[in-house]
């Protein structure tokens, strides 16, 4: 089987630099975060800043690194390469939270890298140098503030964090490949994967939670079970000729999304285990982000991109009109 996607359009103001981070909303819109510094909101129907006059937050003076969006669409979370957290209040326009992470306030503190948001809202998880898993309030009025944290027990580089979609699980990777899957609840470590044997970028969860997905500069993605310890590798996803950046599936479960330094992107089949569309883009894609509404019968669906040319691009099914 094979599916073709089309190029719909482009962001209308690209980027002074490469996009780093980019996510399609509840909302209809896309978020994306940028080396120049820059968050900005997209209307995804046309690519135009969104809403229409909008004032985005003021560029930082340094690369915005993660971004976090809500399920709802109505909150953002985002992280600079130095470790400086806001969260934007994305009905609004306000910025409601900002944290310092590279201040120190204790022993163990330290600037946050990646950060995720709590699908349930109160709280965020940051994961850096030290391999740890921090959990920090998310609330504005004490926004920021460390509540707890979970060691993976391995000093090495957190590279990427992300809740599970049902707010139960935290997974988080670190840049010699290995993958900690922690349990909120209980503040346990409850599953480590020894998928790849290079760091790992990015991490998926499939919508029900059961199924994480990981990109590696080991130019694979590999798809895990994480229903019960010790979990298990469901398979392994080869094709790319680079590093893997960032990974997403799709709002049914059926699909998986990669983006690459290869400058291509690829559609997944994850039941078939192979790569049902290959696009080649202009440069170094950074971020992929399929659409969070379920696509119409028939229609593979819709997702956006971002990469090394500072352009947000959405590219939806051939077959499937608007985005």
């Amino acid at each position: 089987m094979s599916l073709a996607f089309l190029h719909a359009h482009d962001c209308a103001e690209p980027h002074s630099d490469a996009v780093w981070g980019v996510s399609w909303t509840a909302n209809d819109t896309a978020i994306s975060i940028s080396a120049d510094g820059s968050v900005k909101q997209w209307s995804a129907a046309a690519g135009q800043p969104h809403p229409p006059n909008a004032s985005f937050p003021a560029p930082h003076t340094l690369a915005q690194v993660s971004l976090s969006v809500s399920p709802d669409g109505k909150r953002a979370l985002y992280n600079s390469i130095e470790g400086l957290t806001g969260l934007w209040n994305l009905e609004n326009g306000e910025v409601i939270g900002t944290y310092e992470s590279y201040v120190r306030k204790g022993e163990d503190s330290e600037p946050s890298w990646s950060v995720s948001l709590n699908p349930r809202g109160e709280t965020y998880a940051s994961t850096g140098a030290s391999g740890n898993v921090s959990i920090h309030s998310a609330q504005t009025e004490n926004f920021g503030d460390r509540l707890s944290m979970l060691p993976s027990g391995r000093n090495k580089f957190g590279m990427f964090c992300s809740h599970s979609p049902d707010g139960r699980r935290i997974a988080m990777s670190s840049e010699t490949g290995q993958i900690y899957i922690f349990d909120i609840e209980t503040s346990s470590l409850s599953i480590t994967f020894t998928s790849h044997a290079m760091s790992v970028r990015s991490l998926a969860w499939s919508p029900d939670s059961s199924l994480l997905l990981s990109a590696s500069e080991d130019k694979r993605l590999v798809l895990h079970d994480v229903r019960s310890a010790p979990g298990g590798t469901v398979a392994s996803f080869s094709g790319h000729s680079s590093w893997v950046l960032s990974a997403d599936i799709s709002p049914d479960g059926r699909l998986g999304l990669s983006g690459s330094a290869d400058k291509s992107i690829k559609v997944w089949d994850i039941g078939a285990r192979a790569a049902v569309s290959t696009i080649q883009d202009t440069g170094e894609v950074w971020s992929v982000s399929w659409r969070p509404k379920a696509p119409a019968a028939g229609s593979p669906g819709a997702f956006v991109t971002g990469g090394e040319d500072g352009v947000v691009r959405w590219w939806r099914g051939a077959g499937s009109g608007g985005p």
